[in-house]
């Protein structure tokens, strides 16, 4: 069984999505339910989590509803204003859908390399434990240090790091990264997402064998039971079709005891946001 832990859905317009630069046209069309579930079929994916791709409100509530409506949907990754000092009324609304698992903030896109530093932020962030909620790191390489003095403040707060913390795969560098994610890893309560990984590297000349490094230095640090598999779809047709991710993820366990499969492929994901 595959669950997909990382996927986006939305209704193209320009005004919300201005993080899509002039070489990502291609995802400047809507990508629905109705696709996701195309490719999934080519994939024999069974079941997927939805994340904000728009910090609004409105996306995550329109992402809920979709959820309600398509059992294959298993939860939402949603956003949240977390700096805004009324935001526990959000979170008590939002989540009377049981669907809603985690939350997300863009952090690598913030002019501040230190906004997970905020005060503001972390009073946010702390409340979400309280209200069963992840919550979703996205972060560039350059942020991970920073980013281990953030999850120290919330030592019982269930975290997951996205694209396994976005390394310089185009370049071939590994250091600092493998050694800051293997630091970060050390903390018991963070999980770590393969996914993101091909739209690191180069989109159109990229191989299993230039990712792998990557992915055996996270297997290496989190293990099997704090691994999961996901695909950043649509963004990740960027650099590859959703079944050859598929595929190349599948060979870089295939060499793993079945048990170990069944962890990175869907119990991970299932424990990190109560699928």
């Amino acid at each position: 069984m595959l669950i997909d832990a990382h996927h986006h859905l939305w209704e193209y317009n320009d005004r919300d999505y201005g993080w899509m630069s002039g070489e990502m046209t291609a995802l400047r069309r809507n990508f629905l339910v109705a696709d996701l579930a195309q490719v999934m079929r080519e994939s024999d994916v069974e079941g997927t989590v939805a994340v904000q791709a728009r910090q609004t409100i409105e996306e995550t509530e329109v992402l809920l509803d979709l959820v309600s409506q398509n059992d294959f949907l298993l939860g939402v990754v949603g956003w949240v204003p977390l700096i805004d000092p009324q935001v526990a009324r959000d979170l008590e609304r939002l989540v009377n859908s049981p669907k809603l698992k985690g939350v997300r903030h863009v952090l690598h896109d913030e002019a501040d390399d230190f906004y997970m530093l905020r005060e503001d932020f972390n009073r946010g962030v702390s409340l979400l434990r309280g209200f069963g909620l992840a919550y979703d790191i996205l972060i560039f390489e350059r942020h991970l240090p920073q980013t281990l003095q953030f999850v120290d403040r919330h030592p019982e707060q269930l975290f997951v790091v996205d694209h396994i913390a976005k390394p310089r795969i185009r370049q071939g560098v590994l250091s600092p990264w493998k050694e800051n994610i293997s630091e970060l890893a050390k903390r018991r309560n963070v999980y770590c997402k393969v996914s993101g990984m091909a739209t690191e590297a180069d989109w159109h000349r990229w191989t299993p064998e230039q990712l792998r490094p990557y992915f055996d230095a996270v297997l290496a640090a989190f293990g099997p039971k704090r691994l999961m598999f996901g695909s950043d779809w649509p963004v990740l047709t960027l650099a590859a079709s959703y079944p050859r991710w598929v595929g190349t993820f599948r060979s870089f366990i295939a060499e793993l005891s079945q048990d170990d499969q069944e962890e990175i492929c869907h119990r991970t994901a299932r424990r990190a946001y109560r699928l």
